[in-house]
Protein backbone atom coordinates (compact mmCIF):
# COMPACT_ATOMS: atom_id res chain seq x y z
CA UNK A 1 0.00 0.00 0.00
CA UNK A 2 0.91 3.65 -0.37
CA UNK A 3 -0.50 6.84 1.09
CA UNK A 4 -1.84 9.86 -0.81
CA UNK A 5 -2.68 13.40 0.19
CA UNK A 6 -3.67 15.96 -2.43
CA UNK A 7 -5.10 19.45 -2.45
CA UNK A 8 -6.39 21.32 -5.50
CA UNK A 9 -7.37 24.95 -6.00
CA UNK A 10 -5.81 26.21 -2.79
CA UNK A 11 -5.36 29.98 -2.48
CA UNK A 12 -1.72 29.70 -1.35
CA UNK A 13 -0.11 26.31 -2.00
CA UNK A 14 3.36 27.29 -0.82
CA UNK A 15 2.03 28.53 2.49
CA UNK A 16 -0.10 25.38 2.81
CA UNK A 17 2.75 23.02 1.88
CA UNK A 18 4.03 22.36 5.44
CA UNK A 19 0.48 21.44 6.45
CA UNK A 20 0.10 19.19 3.40
CA UNK A 21 3.31 17.34 4.25
CA UNK A 22 2.14 16.93 7.83
CA UNK A 23 -1.17 15.48 6.60
CA UNK A 24 0.70 13.07 4.33
CA UNK A 25 2.91 12.02 7.22
CA UNK A 26 -0.22 10.82 9.02
CA UNK A 27 -0.34 7.89 6.55
CA UNK A 28 3.38 7.14 6.44
CA UNK A 29 2.59 3.72 7.93
CA UNK A 30 1.03 2.89 4.55
CA UNK A 31 4.19 3.82 2.68
CA UNK A 32 7.30 3.68 4.85
CA UNK A 33 9.76 3.28 1.94
CA UNK A 34 9.87 6.85 0.58
CA UNK A 35 8.13 10.23 0.69
CA UNK A 36 7.61 12.54 -2.27
CA UNK A 37 5.68 15.69 -3.13
CA UNK A 38 5.11 17.96 -6.11
CA UNK A 39 3.31 21.26 -6.47
CA UNK A 40 2.36 23.61 -9.27
CA UNK A 41 -0.21 26.36 -9.77
CA UNK A 42 -2.66 25.90 -6.90
CA UNK A 43 -2.20 22.15 -6.43
CA UNK A 44 -0.01 19.91 -4.30
CA UNK A 45 0.37 16.13 -4.44
CA UNK A 46 2.09 14.25 -1.59
CA UNK A 47 2.89 10.53 -1.62
CA UNK A 48 4.12 7.99 0.93
CA UNK A 49 5.43 4.93 -0.90
CA UNK A 50 5.42 1.19 -0.25
CA UNK A 51 7.52 -0.29 -3.05
CA UNK A 52 6.25 -3.58 -4.49
CA UNK A 53 6.74 -3.20 -8.28
CA UNK A 54 9.37 -0.95 -9.90
CA UNK A 55 11.16 -0.89 -6.57
CA UNK A 56 14.24 0.93 -7.84
CA UNK A 57 12.54 3.57 -10.00
CA UNK A 58 8.93 4.05 -8.93
CA UNK A 59 9.16 7.04 -6.57
CA UNK A 60 6.12 9.32 -6.77
CA UNK A 61 4.55 11.64 -7.77
CA UNK A 62 5.16 10.47 -11.34
CA UNK A 63 5.64 13.10 -14.08
CA UNK A 64 5.55 13.17 -17.87
CA UNK A 65 8.45 14.63 -19.89
CA UNK A 66 7.45 18.29 -19.77
CA UNK A 67 6.09 17.97 -16.22
CA UNK A 68 2.62 19.13 -17.22
CA UNK A 69 1.03 15.96 -15.82
CA UNK A 70 1.66 14.74 -12.27
CA UNK A 71 0.29 11.55 -10.75
CA UNK A 72 0.04 10.17 -7.21
CA UNK A 73 -1.21 6.57 -7.03
CA UNK A 74 -1.92 3.97 -4.39
CA UNK A 75 -2.39 0.49 -5.81
CA UNK A 76 -1.38 -2.09 -8.37
CA UNK A 77 -2.23 -2.19 -12.08
CA UNK A 78 -2.04 -5.85 -13.10
CA UNK A 79 -2.43 -5.31 -16.85
CA UNK A 80 0.13 -2.52 -17.13
CA UNK A 81 2.36 -4.36 -19.60
CA UNK A 82 -0.52 -5.00 -21.98
CA UNK A 83 -1.68 -1.40 -21.66
CA UNK A 84 1.80 -0.13 -22.53
CA UNK A 85 1.78 -2.20 -25.72
CA UNK A 86 -1.69 -0.97 -26.71
CA UNK A 87 -0.88 2.74 -26.54
CA UNK A 88 -1.49 4.45 -29.87
CA UNK A 89 1.07 7.19 -29.20
CA UNK A 90 4.60 6.36 -28.02
CA UNK A 91 5.24 7.45 -24.45
CA UNK A 92 8.57 7.91 -22.72
CA UNK A 93 8.26 5.82 -19.56
CA UNK A 94 10.64 6.95 -16.85
CA UNK A 95 10.08 4.07 -14.42
CA UNK A 96 9.23 0.37 -14.23
CA UNK A 97 6.24 1.21 -12.05
CA UNK A 98 2.99 -0.50 -13.03
CA UNK A 99 1.13 2.72 -12.18
CA UNK A 100 2.93 5.05 -14.60
CA UNK A 101 0.76 3.79 -17.47
CA UNK A 102 -2.11 5.88 -16.08
CA UNK A 103 -0.48 9.07 -17.47
CA UNK A 104 -0.43 8.02 -21.15
CA UNK A 105 -3.87 6.45 -20.72
CA UNK A 106 -5.16 9.84 -19.59
CA UNK A 107 -3.46 11.52 -22.55
CA UNK A 108 -5.29 9.17 -24.93
CA UNK A 109 -8.62 8.64 -23.17
CA UNK A 110 -9.15 11.50 -20.73
CA UNK A 111 -11.42 10.68 -17.80
CA UNK A 112 -12.22 7.31 -19.39
CA UNK A 113 -8.71 6.13 -18.45
CA UNK A 114 -9.86 4.17 -15.34
CA UNK A 115 -12.05 1.95 -17.53
CA UNK A 116 -8.93 0.34 -18.98
CA UNK A 117 -7.28 -0.46 -15.67
CA UNK A 118 -7.33 -3.96 -14.23
CA UNK A 119 -6.25 -3.66 -10.63
CA UNK A 120 -6.84 -2.00 -7.28
CA UNK A 121 -6.11 1.69 -7.06
CA UNK A 122 -6.88 5.21 -6.00
CA UNK A 123 -5.17 8.09 -7.77
CA UNK A 124 -5.03 11.84 -8.19
CA UNK A 125 -3.76 13.21 -11.50
CA UNK A 126 -3.08 16.90 -12.08
CA UNK A 127 -3.12 18.46 -15.54
CA UNK A 128 -1.06 21.65 -15.24
CA UNK A 129 -2.05 23.04 -18.65
CA UNK A 130 -5.76 22.90 -17.84
CA UNK A 131 -5.33 23.41 -14.09
CA UNK A 132 -7.47 20.30 -13.73
CA UNK A 133 -7.53 17.41 -11.27
CA UNK A 134 -8.77 13.90 -12.03
CA UNK A 135 -9.31 11.44 -9.16
CA UNK A 136 -10.51 7.85 -9.36
CA UNK A 137 -10.96 4.71 -7.27
CA UNK A 138 -10.95 1.04 -8.27
CA UNK A 139 -14.28 -0.64 -9.12
CA UNK A 140 -14.98 -2.26 -5.74
CA UNK A 141 -13.01 0.03 -3.45
CA UNK A 142 -10.26 -2.37 -2.40
CA UNK A 143 -8.03 0.67 -1.86
CA UNK A 144 -9.27 3.20 0.71
CA UNK A 145 -9.87 6.73 -0.56
CA UNK A 146 -11.61 9.87 0.74
CA UNK A 147 -12.57 13.31 -0.53
CA UNK A 148 -13.01 16.43 1.56
CA UNK A 149 -13.92 20.11 1.50
CA UNK A 150 -13.45 23.10 3.79
CA UNK A 151 -16.36 25.54 4.11
CA UNK A 152 -13.87 28.38 4.75
CA UNK A 153 -12.36 27.75 1.32
CA UNK A 154 -15.31 26.55 -0.82
CA UNK A 155 -13.32 26.23 -4.05
CA UNK A 156 -10.70 23.88 -2.59
CA UNK A 157 -10.94 20.09 -2.81
CA UNK A 158 -8.87 17.53 -0.91
CA UNK A 159 -8.15 13.83 -1.38
CA UNK A 160 -6.46 11.30 0.88
CA UNK A 161 -6.01 7.61 1.53
CA UNK A 162 -7.33 7.88 5.07
CA UNK A 163 -9.58 10.11 7.16
CA UNK A 164 -6.78 11.08 9.52
CA UNK A 165 -5.23 13.16 6.70
CA UNK A 166 -8.38 15.13 6.05
CA UNK A 167 -10.27 15.92 9.25
CA UNK A 168 -7.70 18.50 10.46
CA UNK A 169 -8.26 20.56 7.28
CA UNK A 170 -11.79 19.60 6.17
CA UNK A 171 -15.22 19.97 7.74
CA UNK A 172 -16.96 17.79 5.15
CA UNK A 173 -15.59 14.35 4.21
CA UNK A 174 -16.98 11.47 2.17
CA UNK A 175 -15.73 8.04 1.25
CA UNK A 176 -14.85 8.42 -2.43
CA UNK A 177 -17.29 6.10 -4.22
CA UNK A 178 -15.70 2.99 -5.78
CA UNK A 179 -15.82 2.71 -9.56
CA UNK A 180 -16.13 6.49 -9.96
CA UNK A 181 -13.99 9.28 -11.37
CA UNK A 182 -13.98 12.95 -10.30
CA UNK A 183 -13.18 15.79 -12.69
CA UNK A 184 -12.50 19.26 -11.26
CA UNK A 185 -13.24 20.73 -14.69
CA UNK A 186 -16.92 19.94 -14.22
CA UNK A 187 -16.97 19.35 -10.48
CA UNK A 188 -18.77 16.08 -11.20
CA UNK A 189 -18.13 12.55 -9.92
CA UNK A 190 -19.35 9.94 -12.40
CA UNK A 191 -19.42 6.16 -12.43
CA UNK A 192 -17.11 4.52 -14.97
CA UNK A 193 -17.59 0.93 -13.75
CA UNK A 194 -20.80 -0.38 -15.30
CA UNK A 195 -20.95 -4.19 -15.16
CA UNK A 196 -24.01 -6.19 -16.13
CA UNK A 197 -24.71 -7.21 -12.54
CA UNK A 198 -24.77 -3.66 -11.11
CA UNK A 199 -28.58 -3.36 -11.30
CA UNK A 200 -29.96 -5.75 -8.64
CA UNK A 201 -33.34 -5.93 -10.39
CA UNK A 202 -31.68 -7.49 -13.44
CA UNK A 203 -31.58 -11.02 -12.01
CA UNK A 204 -29.24 -13.23 -14.08
CA UNK A 205 -30.33 -16.58 -15.52
CA UNK A 206 -26.94 -17.87 -16.73
CA UNK A 207 -26.31 -21.55 -15.85
CA UNK A 208 -23.28 -22.21 -13.68
CA UNK A 209 -20.03 -23.06 -15.49
CA UNK A 210 -17.80 -24.73 -12.91
CA UNK A 211 -14.78 -24.88 -15.19
CA UNK A 212 -15.02 -21.17 -15.96
CA UNK A 213 -15.25 -20.28 -12.26
CA UNK A 214 -12.12 -22.30 -11.52
CA UNK A 215 -10.11 -20.97 -14.45
CA UNK A 216 -11.07 -17.35 -13.81
CA UNK A 217 -10.09 -17.50 -10.13
CA UNK A 218 -6.80 -19.17 -11.04
CA UNK A 219 -6.05 -16.38 -13.49
CA UNK A 220 -7.00 -13.80 -10.88
CA UNK A 221 -4.54 -15.24 -8.36
CA UNK A 222 -1.77 -15.39 -10.98
CA UNK A 223 -2.21 -11.70 -11.76
CA UNK A 224 -1.83 -10.82 -8.11
CA UNK A 225 1.53 -12.51 -7.78
CA UNK A 226 3.04 -9.52 -9.60
CA UNK A 227 5.75 -8.38 -7.18
CA UNK A 228 9.45 -7.76 -6.76
CA UNK A 229 9.42 -8.35 -3.01
CA UNK A 230 8.74 -11.35 -0.76
CA UNK A 231 5.04 -12.25 -0.56
CA UNK A 232 2.81 -14.73 1.22
CA UNK A 233 -0.80 -15.75 1.77
CA UNK A 234 -3.18 -15.21 4.65
CA UNK A 235 -4.50 -18.67 5.48
CA UNK A 236 -7.32 -18.75 8.00
CA UNK A 237 -8.24 -22.35 7.24
CA UNK A 238 -11.60 -21.37 5.79
CA UNK A 239 -12.62 -22.17 2.23
CA UNK A 240 -11.76 -18.83 0.63
CA UNK A 241 -8.25 -18.24 1.94
CA UNK A 242 -7.47 -21.94 1.49
CA UNK A 243 -8.41 -21.86 -2.19
CA UNK A 244 -6.32 -18.72 -2.74
CA UNK A 245 -3.37 -20.37 -0.97
CA UNK A 246 -3.78 -23.55 -3.01
CA UNK A 247 -3.76 -21.70 -6.33
CA UNK A 248 -0.84 -19.50 -5.25
CA UNK A 249 1.16 -22.55 -4.23
CA UNK A 250 0.50 -24.25 -7.57
CA UNK A 251 1.63 -21.13 -9.40
CA UNK A 252 4.71 -20.77 -7.18
CA UNK A 253 5.73 -24.34 -7.91
CA UNK A 254 5.03 -23.85 -11.63
CA UNK A 255 7.24 -20.78 -11.73
CA UNK A 256 9.98 -22.55 -9.82
CA UNK A 257 9.93 -25.46 -12.27
CA UNK A 258 9.93 -23.04 -15.23
CA UNK A 259 12.92 -21.21 -13.77
CA UNK A 260 14.82 -24.45 -13.23
CA UNK A 261 14.11 -25.52 -16.80
CA UNK A 262 15.18 -22.13 -18.12
CA UNK A 263 18.40 -22.20 -16.12
CA UNK A 264 19.07 -25.69 -17.43
CA UNK A 265 18.42 -24.55 -20.99
CA UNK A 266 20.69 -21.54 -20.51
CA UNK A 267 23.45 -23.81 -19.32
CA UNK A 268 22.94 -26.03 -22.35
CA UNK A 269 22.66 -23.47 -25.12
CA UNK A 270 23.29 -20.10 -23.45
CA UNK A 271 19.68 -19.05 -24.08
CA UNK A 272 18.03 -16.40 -21.92
CA UNK A 273 15.82 -16.96 -18.90
CA UNK A 274 12.18 -17.63 -19.70
CA UNK A 275 10.04 -14.69 -18.59
CA UNK A 276 6.47 -14.51 -17.37
CA UNK A 277 4.02 -14.58 -20.27
CA UNK A 278 2.06 -11.45 -21.08
CA UNK A 279 -1.19 -13.39 -21.14
CA UNK A 280 -1.09 -13.54 -17.34
CA UNK A 281 -0.68 -9.77 -17.12
CA UNK A 282 2.43 -10.16 -14.96
CA UNK A 283 5.68 -8.26 -15.03
CA UNK A 284 8.20 -9.70 -12.60
CA UNK A 285 7.82 -12.18 -9.81
CA UNK A 286 10.11 -12.86 -6.89
CA UNK A 287 9.56 -16.42 -5.75
CA UNK A 288 10.60 -17.43 -2.27
CA UNK A 289 12.13 -20.87 -1.85
CA UNK A 290 8.78 -21.78 -0.34
CA UNK A 291 5.42 -20.03 -0.29
CA UNK A 292 4.83 -18.68 3.21
CA UNK A 293 1.35 -18.78 4.76
CA UNK A 294 0.15 -17.04 7.91
CA UNK A 295 -2.67 -17.53 10.42
CA UNK A 296 -3.54 -16.18 13.84
CA UNK A 297 -5.92 -17.15 16.60
CA UNK A 298 -6.39 -17.71 20.28
CA UNK A 299 -4.83 -20.95 21.51
CA UNK A 300 -6.89 -23.86 20.15
CA UNK A 301 -8.86 -21.68 17.68
CA UNK A 302 -10.84 -23.69 15.06
CA UNK A 303 -9.38 -21.72 12.15
CA UNK A 304 -5.77 -22.22 13.28
CA UNK A 305 -6.15 -25.99 13.39
CA UNK A 306 -7.71 -25.99 9.92
CA UNK A 307 -5.01 -23.65 8.58
CA UNK A 308 -2.23 -25.94 9.79
CA UNK A 309 -3.94 -28.88 8.09
CA UNK A 310 -4.27 -26.96 4.80
CA UNK A 311 -0.65 -25.74 4.91
CA UNK A 312 0.59 -29.28 5.48
CA UNK A 313 -1.51 -30.52 2.56
CA UNK A 314 -0.27 -27.75 0.24
CA UNK A 315 3.34 -27.74 1.40
CA UNK A 316 3.53 -24.06 2.34
CA UNK A 317 5.86 -22.77 5.02
CA UNK A 318 3.23 -21.99 7.62
CA UNK A 319 3.42 -19.57 10.53
CA UNK A 320 0.62 -20.14 13.05
CA UNK A 321 0.66 -17.19 15.42
CA UNK A 322 -1.39 -16.89 18.57
CA UNK A 323 -2.61 -13.86 20.46
CA UNK A 324 -4.05 -13.47 23.93
CA UNK A 325 -7.28 -11.76 24.88
CA UNK A 326 -5.19 -9.07 26.55
CA UNK A 327 -3.22 -8.53 23.31
CA UNK A 328 -6.43 -7.96 21.41
CA UNK A 329 -8.10 -5.77 23.99
CA UNK A 330 -4.99 -3.61 24.36
CA UNK A 331 -4.87 -3.03 20.60
CA UNK A 332 -8.51 -1.95 20.19
CA UNK A 333 -7.97 1.81 20.31
CA UNK A 334 -5.09 1.59 17.81
CA UNK A 335 -7.16 -0.69 15.58
CA UNK A 336 -10.02 1.81 15.50
CA UNK A 337 -7.56 4.62 14.78
CA UNK A 338 -6.25 2.75 11.75
CA UNK A 339 -9.59 1.34 10.58
CA UNK A 340 -11.46 4.63 10.94
CA UNK A 341 -14.74 2.89 11.70
CA UNK A 342 -16.86 1.86 14.68
CA UNK A 343 -18.65 -1.02 12.94
CA UNK A 344 -18.74 -4.00 15.32
CA UNK A 345 -18.14 -6.75 12.75
CA UNK A 346 -15.22 -4.93 11.15
CA UNK A 347 -13.48 -4.20 14.45
CA UNK A 348 -13.92 -7.75 15.73
CA UNK A 349 -12.35 -9.25 12.62
CA UNK A 350 -9.74 -6.56 12.08
CA UNK A 351 -8.03 -6.81 15.45
CA UNK A 352 -6.49 -10.28 14.88
CA UNK A 353 -5.62 -9.27 11.31
CA UNK A 354 -3.94 -6.11 12.60
CA UNK A 355 -1.87 -8.15 15.07
CA UNK A 356 -1.01 -10.70 12.39
CA UNK A 357 0.12 -8.01 9.94
CA UNK A 358 2.66 -6.74 12.43
CA UNK A 359 4.13 -10.24 12.69
CA UNK A 360 4.20 -10.57 8.91
CA UNK A 361 6.00 -7.24 8.45
CA UNK A 362 8.58 -8.28 11.05
CA UNK A 363 9.40 -11.28 8.84
CA UNK A 364 10.18 -9.06 5.86
CA UNK A 365 7.06 -9.87 3.85
CA UNK A 366 5.45 -6.84 2.17
CA UNK A 367 2.55 -8.34 0.20
CA UNK A 368 -0.06 -10.99 1.01
CA UNK A 369 -3.00 -12.53 -0.79
CA UNK A 370 -6.29 -12.62 1.11
CA UNK A 371 -9.74 -14.16 0.64
CA UNK A 372 -12.14 -11.22 1.05
CA UNK A 373 -15.17 -10.94 -1.22
CA UNK A 374 -16.17 -14.55 -1.70
CA UNK A 375 -18.96 -14.52 0.90
CA UNK A 376 -20.53 -11.46 -0.69
CA UNK A 377 -20.36 -12.90 -4.22
CA UNK A 378 -21.68 -16.36 -3.38
CA UNK A 379 -23.94 -15.58 -0.43
CA UNK A 380 -21.64 -17.38 1.98
CA UNK A 381 -22.76 -15.82 5.24
CA UNK A 382 -25.00 -18.07 7.28
CA UNK A 383 -27.88 -15.59 7.27
CA UNK A 384 -28.26 -16.30 3.54
CA UNK A 385 -30.00 -19.52 4.62
CA UNK A 386 -33.02 -17.30 5.25
CA UNK A 387 -33.16 -15.79 1.74
CA UNK A 388 -36.81 -16.14 0.64
CA UNK A 389 -36.19 -16.46 -3.12
CA UNK A 390 -33.57 -16.13 -5.86
CA UNK A 391 -34.43 -12.48 -6.49
CA UNK A 392 -33.85 -11.44 -2.89
CA UNK A 393 -30.73 -13.60 -2.68
CA UNK A 394 -29.25 -11.84 -5.72
CA UNK A 395 -30.28 -8.39 -4.50
CA UNK A 396 -28.45 -9.01 -1.21
CA UNK A 397 -25.26 -10.24 -2.91
CA UNK A 398 -25.21 -7.11 -5.09
CA UNK A 399 -25.75 -4.90 -2.04
CA UNK A 400 -22.97 -6.62 -0.12
CA UNK A 401 -20.46 -6.40 -3.00
CA UNK A 402 -21.25 -2.71 -3.49
CA UNK A 403 -20.65 -2.04 0.21
CA UNK A 404 -17.43 -4.02 0.55
CA UNK A 405 -15.42 -0.80 0.63
CA UNK A 406 -17.09 0.04 3.95
CA UNK A 407 -16.50 -3.39 5.47
CA UNK A 408 -14.20 -6.25 4.44
CA UNK A 409 -12.16 -4.26 1.91
CA UNK A 410 -11.65 -1.56 4.51
CA UNK A 411 -10.55 -4.22 6.99
CA UNK A 412 -8.12 -5.94 4.61
CA UNK A 413 -6.66 -2.67 3.36
CA UNK A 414 -6.21 -0.81 6.63
CA UNK A 415 -5.37 -3.71 8.97
CA UNK A 416 -2.40 -4.62 6.79
CA UNK A 417 -1.35 -1.13 5.68
CA UNK A 418 -1.13 -0.10 9.33
CA UNK A 419 2.19 -2.00 9.27
CA UNK A 420 3.27 -1.31 5.68
CA UNK A 421 1.91 -4.58 4.26
CA UNK A 422 -0.20 -4.79 1.11
CA UNK A 423 -3.20 -7.13 0.86
CA UNK A 424 -4.46 -8.28 -2.55
CA UNK A 425 -7.88 -9.87 -3.01
CA UNK A 426 -8.28 -12.25 -5.99
CA UNK A 427 -12.02 -12.82 -5.45
CA UNK A 428 -12.68 -9.16 -6.34
CA UNK A 429 -11.10 -9.38 -9.78
CA UNK A 430 -13.31 -7.66 -12.38
CA UNK A 431 -13.46 -10.70 -14.65
CA UNK A 432 -14.18 -13.09 -11.79
CA UNK A 433 -16.97 -10.82 -10.56
CA UNK A 434 -18.49 -10.68 -14.04
CA UNK A 435 -18.52 -14.49 -14.26
CA UNK A 436 -19.84 -15.23 -10.78
CA UNK A 437 -22.30 -12.36 -10.35
CA UNK A 438 -23.77 -13.44 -13.69
CA UNK A 439 -24.72 -16.91 -12.45
CA UNK A 440 -28.40 -17.61 -11.82
CA UNK A 441 -28.78 -16.99 -8.06
CA UNK A 442 -30.84 -20.15 -7.63
CA UNK A 443 -27.51 -21.97 -8.15
CA UNK A 444 -26.08 -20.14 -5.14
CA UNK A 445 -29.01 -20.60 -2.77
CA UNK A 446 -28.51 -22.74 0.32
CA UNK A 447 -30.84 -25.74 0.32
CA UNK A 448 -31.20 -29.03 2.16
CA UNK A 449 -28.57 -30.65 -0.03
CA UNK A 450 -26.40 -27.57 -0.70
CA UNK A 451 -24.07 -25.91 1.81
CA UNK A 452 -23.23 -22.20 1.46
CA UNK A 453 -20.90 -21.36 -1.47
CA UNK A 454 -21.73 -24.71 -3.03
CA UNK A 455 -20.84 -23.72 -6.58
CA UNK A 456 -17.41 -22.40 -5.55
CA UNK A 457 -16.69 -25.62 -3.66
CA UNK A 458 -17.94 -27.71 -6.58
CA UNK A 459 -15.75 -25.79 -9.03
CA UNK A 460 -12.66 -26.95 -7.15
CA UNK A 461 -13.86 -30.46 -6.36
CA UNK A 462 -11.66 -32.81 -8.41
CA UNK A 463 -13.28 -36.06 -7.24
CA UNK A 464 -14.29 -36.90 -10.82
CA UNK A 465 -10.94 -35.77 -12.27
CA UNK A 466 -8.40 -38.52 -11.47
CA UNK A 467 -5.64 -36.75 -13.41
CA UNK A 468 -5.98 -33.52 -11.44
CA UNK A 469 -4.32 -33.14 -8.05
CA UNK A 470 -6.88 -32.11 -5.39
CA UNK A 471 -6.83 -28.44 -4.51
CA UNK A 472 -7.75 -29.01 -0.86
CA UNK A 473 -8.53 -31.82 1.56
CA UNK A 474 -12.18 -32.78 1.15
CA UNK A 475 -13.14 -31.84 4.71
CA UNK A 476 -11.68 -28.34 4.20
CA UNK A 477 -13.31 -27.90 0.80
CA UNK A 478 -16.69 -28.68 2.35
CA UNK A 479 -16.11 -27.09 5.79
CA UNK A 480 -18.88 -24.80 7.00
CA UNK A 481 -18.38 -21.05 7.05
CA UNK A 482 -16.84 -19.48 10.15
CA UNK A 483 -16.69 -15.69 10.17
CA UNK A 484 -13.11 -14.64 10.82
CA UNK A 485 -13.95 -13.00 14.14
CA UNK A 486 -15.49 -16.32 15.25
CA UNK A 487 -12.86 -18.59 13.74
CA UNK A 488 -9.94 -17.01 15.61
CA UNK A 489 -11.57 -18.35 18.79
CA UNK A 490 -15.03 -17.88 20.27
CA UNK A 491 -13.46 -16.44 23.44
CA UNK A 492 -12.52 -13.32 21.48
CA UNK A 493 -16.06 -12.07 20.95
CA UNK A 494 -17.07 -13.06 24.48
CA UNK A 495 -14.15 -11.04 25.88
CA UNK A 496 -15.17 -8.00 23.83
CA UNK A 497 -18.73 -8.16 25.12
CA UNK A 498 -17.60 -8.65 28.72
CA UNK A 499 -15.23 -5.68 28.56
CA UNK A 500 -17.87 -3.49 26.98
CA UNK A 501 -20.02 -4.16 30.04
CA UNK A 502 -17.22 -2.73 32.19
CA UNK A 503 -16.88 0.42 30.11
CA UNK A 504 -20.50 1.23 29.24
CA UNK A 505 -23.25 1.50 31.85
CA UNK A 506 -27.00 1.13 31.39
CA UNK A 507 -27.30 4.84 32.11
CA UNK A 508 -24.89 5.64 29.26
CA UNK A 509 -26.94 3.49 26.89
CA UNK A 510 -30.02 5.54 27.76
CA UNK A 511 -28.19 8.83 27.12
CA UNK A 512 -26.17 8.68 23.89
CA UNK A 513 -24.23 11.73 22.77
CA UNK A 514 -26.44 14.35 21.07
CA UNK A 515 -23.94 14.69 18.17
CA UNK A 516 -24.56 11.04 17.24
CA UNK A 517 -27.98 12.02 15.91
CA UNK A 518 -29.91 8.97 14.73
CA UNK A 519 -26.79 6.78 14.55
CA UNK A 520 -27.30 5.32 18.02
CA UNK A 521 -25.36 2.20 19.08
CA UNK A 522 -27.72 -0.65 19.93
CA UNK A 523 -25.34 -2.66 22.12
CA UNK A 524 -22.78 -1.81 24.77
CA UNK A 525 -20.03 -3.18 22.54
CA UNK A 526 -21.06 -0.85 19.70
CA UNK A 527 -21.29 2.06 22.16
CA UNK A 528 -17.77 1.33 23.45
CA UNK A 529 -16.32 1.33 19.93
CA UNK A 530 -18.08 4.60 19.11
CA UNK A 531 -16.53 6.21 22.19
CA UNK A 532 -13.05 5.11 21.07
CA UNK A 533 -13.74 6.36 17.55
CA UNK A 534 -14.71 9.77 18.95
CA UNK A 535 -11.39 9.96 20.79
CA UNK A 536 -9.60 9.91 17.43
CA UNK A 537 -12.02 11.56 15.01
CA UNK A 538 -14.51 14.48 15.05
CA UNK A 539 -18.21 13.99 14.19
CA UNK A 540 -17.54 15.03 10.57
CA UNK A 541 -15.91 11.62 10.00
CA UNK A 542 -18.89 9.55 11.16
CA UNK A 543 -20.69 9.91 7.84
CA UNK A 544 -18.11 7.63 6.21
CA UNK A 545 -19.01 4.72 8.54
CA UNK A 546 -21.65 2.07 7.94
CA UNK A 547 -22.77 -0.25 10.73
CA UNK A 548 -23.71 -3.65 9.37
CA UNK A 549 -26.37 -6.14 10.48
CA UNK A 550 -27.63 -9.21 8.59
CA UNK A 551 -30.71 -9.07 6.36
CA UNK A 552 -33.67 -11.43 7.02
CA UNK A 553 -32.69 -11.63 10.69
CA UNK A 554 -33.73 -9.91 13.94
CA UNK A 555 -30.42 -10.54 15.67
CA UNK A 556 -28.47 -7.56 17.00
CA UNK A 557 -25.17 -9.49 17.15
CA UNK A 558 -23.59 -9.80 13.67
CA UNK A 559 -21.55 -12.88 14.67
CA UNK A 560 -22.17 -15.92 12.48
CA UNK A 561 -22.60 -18.16 15.49
CA UNK A 562 -25.39 -15.90 16.76
CA UNK A 563 -27.49 -17.20 13.89
CA UNK A 564 -29.50 -20.24 14.98
CA UNK A 565 -28.65 -22.15 11.81
CA UNK A 566 -24.94 -22.14 12.77
CA UNK A 567 -25.00 -24.95 15.32
CA UNK A 568 -27.41 -27.13 13.38
CA UNK A 569 -25.42 -26.86 10.18
CA UNK A 570 -22.11 -27.16 11.95
CA UNK A 571 -23.17 -30.40 13.62
CA UNK A 572 -24.27 -31.81 10.28
CA UNK A 573 -20.87 -31.13 8.71
CA UNK A 574 -18.70 -32.73 11.37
Amino acid sequence: MCGIFACHNHCDVQKFKPTALRMAKAVRHRGPDWSGNWSANNTILAHERLSIVGVDTGAQPLLNDDETLALAVNGEIYNHRILRKQLKTPYNFKTHSDCEVIIPLFIEHGIDAPKFLDGMFSFVLFDKKENRVIAARDPIGVISFYQGWDSKSPGTVYFASELKCLHPVCDKIIAFPPGHVYDSKTGQTTRYFEPKWWDPTNVPSQPVDYKLIRETLEKSVRKRLMAEVPYGVLLSGGLDSSLVASIAQRETLRQRDAQKNAESAEADDNSGLVGIDDENDLSTVTTLAQLHSFSIGLPGAPDTEAAIEVAKFLGTKHHAFTFTLEDGLSALSDVIYHLETYDVTTIRASTPMYLLSRKIKAMGVKMVLSGEGSDEIFGGYLYFHAAPNREEFHKETVRRVKNLHLADCLRANKSTSAWGVEARVPFLDKQFLEVCMGVDPKEKMITKDRIEKYILRKAFDTTDEPDVKPYLPEKILWRQKEQFSDGVGYGWIDALKDNAELHVTDEMMKNPKPEWGNDIPDTKEAYWYRLMFDEHFPPTCAGTVERWTPTWSKQTDPSGRAIAIHNAKYENTQ
